[in-house]
């Protein structure tokens, strides 16, 4: 959604040292690039390997909250590298981001999965076995686990889309 605000922002943004540094030299994007694919990689199988425990197709002889102290250091100490990386970009080429209805929805999409996956590990923190009952609970982390691969996955198809709209 292009509006006269978001037009002069990515103009000032353009014509900021950092901007045009990243402009101007050519390794600068490929590797920033690679450091955004190489932490969306961590991040993917990290988020694989917890939900497919959560739906019970793995790691089933180890509680949920387990698995869960052991893979969320990995997701959360990514997350301020893709963060941080997806900036960089972002200021590199800020019109092609920013003014993007795909980009738009990928960091809408980020933002629910991020909310959702806080949601998820609320209750671990307070009672280790919450998710380990039966029943509803059960329903419930099951249908998070798909909502939050379906969103992972369709971040990175929008992350790559970008390029193309």
């Amino acid at each position: 959604m292009r509006t006269q605000s978001l037009d002069n922002f990515c103009a000032w943004i353009e014509q900021t040292p950092l901007s045009q540094t990243i402009q101007v030299t050519a390794w600068s994007v490929p590797a920033v690039q690679t450091i955004h694919i190489l932490a969306i990689s961590a991040i993917m199988a990290s988020v694989l390997m917890l939900n497919l425990r959560l739906l019970g197709v793995i790691g089933v002889d180890r509680s949920i909250a387990e698995v869960s102290a052991r893979i969320r250091p990995v997701i959360w100490w990514t997350l301020p590298i893709l963060l941080v990386s997806g900036v960089l970009l972002i200021v590199g080429e800020p019109v092609r981001s920013l003014e993007n209805p795909i980009f738009q929805l990928k960091m809408l999409m980020l933002i629910s999965v991020i909310v959702l996956t806080l949601a998820y590990q609320a209750p671990l923190n307070k009672n280790s076995k919450f998710w380990d009952g039966g029943g509803r609970r059960s329903i419930t982390i099951k249908l998070i686990s798909i909502v939050s691969l379906a969103l992972w996955i369709a971040i990175v198809c929008a992350g790559r889309w970008i390029a193309y709209v």
